[in-house]
């Protein structure tokens, strides 16, 4: 397993790709359509009963792919997420407990993150590089701007709500190092395995530093 900071993680790509995968064998092709786009970095969220099996396919069979547990949420997940291969973790929250879990399972992880309470607990912690989340809903860009005077050594990963239409606005901030989107798995393509589509998407995500 590849070793590598939570900073590293989220200065890849643009665009981390949040995904929900309901059958194990969409895993490997969509993995290879993403990296085809020019993602490595892949969030597989630990919210259906097949994730953990997918992000051990992808970790065997796609080299090229760095896959990661999204939603981890207690030393429970860590520990299943290592041990099927993930390289990073992404949480919708963050709790002391999380982050020692983290540490002892030598796993980078982006602590979820919403108000300024939660930032400074992390900090607690040594996390400098943090998801926020939910981000359209919790304040969006106007909250990014506002934390980046108390904050300004904190960087973010802004996830959920984000779009292709937004996500620009977002990585405009210069404490935004990406993003979390999820338009980039639809389910519509996975269910048809329309993994072209998926490449395209990807690709296009890649540009919107350009």
């Amino acid at each position: 397993m590849r070793s590598l900071t939570a900073l590293q993680v989220m200065q890849d790509a643009p665009v981390i790709p949040v995904i929900v995968l309901d059958h194990v064998q969409d895993a490997v092709p969509l993995a290879r359509a993403l990296v085809a786009g020019g993602l490595r970095m892949l969030e597989i969220t630990l919210r259906t009963p097949q994730a953990l099996a997918c992000i051990e396919a992808i970790a065997r069979e796609v080299p090229q792919a760095v896959p990661g547990a999204g939603t981890v949420r207690n030393s429970a997940d860590v520990q299943a997420a290592q041990q099927a291969g993930a390289c990073f973790l992404v949480s919708p929250g963050y709790t002391s407990t999380l982050g020692q879990a983290a540490r002892t399972y030598g796993l980078p992880l982006l602590p979820g993150v919403a108000t300024g309470s939660e930032i400074m607990t992390a900090l607690d912690d040594g996390h400098t590089v943090l998801k926020f989340f939910p981000a359209l809903a919790a304040g969006g860009t106007a909250l990014l701007k506002a934390w980046s005077g108390p904050f300004a050594d904190v960087r973010f990963c802004p996830t959920g709500g984000i779009s292709p239409q937004n996500a620009r606005d977002f990585l405009a901030l210069p404490n935004v190092t990406c993003v979390g989107g999820s338009w980039l798995t639809p389910a519509q393509a996975i269910a048809e395995r329309n993994w072209d589509v998926i490449t395209r998407l990807a690709a296009q995500a890649v540009q919107l530093r350009a």
